[in-house]
């Protein structure tokens, strides 16, 4: 399947419960975001720190390649040079040359970030099952992940072309 003609003078337009699905989505995902943004700063990070925080968390010496983390938040190169560097700056991460690649760099998580991310993580844990996890059924949540699974297959499919 092919992306959409922008040209397209007949389009497949949507139904009113699949127009309702996907403003409800749209909402949802922009809301949620916010809120948990907002009940971040409180320990001085963004939602987009705290993903990379993760990241490096949970990664073998908590150190990752700057393009493998770029691909595992979902980033440009660029953008995430500019989120490490505010990173470094708060002295959350620092970076590394790649010692068997002299282009490569790796951010690494330092002792501060690794002592942020643990007094933050159950904190940030909480809101998530609060304004979400809580608010549906366990069926739901199940529901919710088979119906994004292909979705997301489907979009790190086109990404990957993209950079071929």
């Amino acid at each position: 399947m092919s992306t959409a003609e922008p040209d397209n003078l007949d389009p497949n337009w949507l139904t009113a419960g699949e127009q309702r699905a996907w403003r409800m989505h749209l909402a949802a995902h922009k809301l949620l975001e916010h809120r948990l943004d907002r009940e971040l700063q409180e320990f001085g990070l963004s939602l987009n720190d705290y993903e990379i925080l993760v990241n490096l968390s949970e990664s073998p010496l908590h150190r990752m390649r700057m393009s493998d983390l770029a691909d595992a938040t979902i980033q440009s190169r660029s953008r995430l040079s500019h989120q490490i560097a505010r990173m470094e700056a708060a002295s959350l991460v620092t970076r590394e040359s790649c010692p068997d690649d002299r282009r490569g760099t790796f951010a690494v998580l330092t002792e501060h970030g690794w002592d942020t991310i643990q007094r933050v993580a159950p904190m940030h844990v909480a809101n998530v099952r609060y304004h979400f996890i809580d608010r549906l059924t366990p069926e739901l949540v199940k529901a919710l992940d088979v119906a994004y699974t292909p979705v997301v297959a489907h979009l790190l499919r086109l990404r990957a072309e993209e950079r071929t």
